[in-house]
């Protein structure tokens, strides 16, 4: 969620560069300010519509807001191994749970007997 102060600081001191598909809304400084290494760069930020999940960020933006290009990519660039984004399942139903897991019921399948113990020389 977008806080008052963001939004302010985004009127007075941001400029429209683009938005992505699921309209998050990306901008840039007017004025370029001066980094711990005198480069001279504009700060850039997104603006989220729905919930701040920064993973969800699209590559092409990502480099973009990374100073890694002076433009978003456009979408025709986008390789076919780069999928859609997917929110982390992490805490709910869709999460992984290997077998043995308490959540898998806890048993674990038996040892297969191709480990021998490494024991340390006297």
């Amino acid at each position: 969620m977008t806080t008052l102060g963001t939004r302010l600081h985004t009127m007075m001191k941001g400029r429209l560069v683009g938005k992505d598909a699921d309209g998050r809304a990306y901008y840039e400084s007017r004025k370029a300010t001066r980094l711990g290494g005198g480069e001279l760069r504009h700060e850039r930020w997104v603006l989220y519509n729905k919930g701040d999940d920064p993973s969800s960020v699209p590559p092409e933006w990502w480099l973009w807001l990374h100073h890694g290009s002076d433009m978003p990519l456009p979408a025709s660039m986008r390789k076919p191994w780069q999928t859609p984004h997917q929110p982390n399942p992490s805490g709910t139903e869709k999460a992984y749970h290997p077998a043995g897991s308490d959540y898998e019921g806890g048993k674990r399948p038996k040892a297969t007997g191709d480990y021998q113990t490494w024991f340390p020389e006297d």
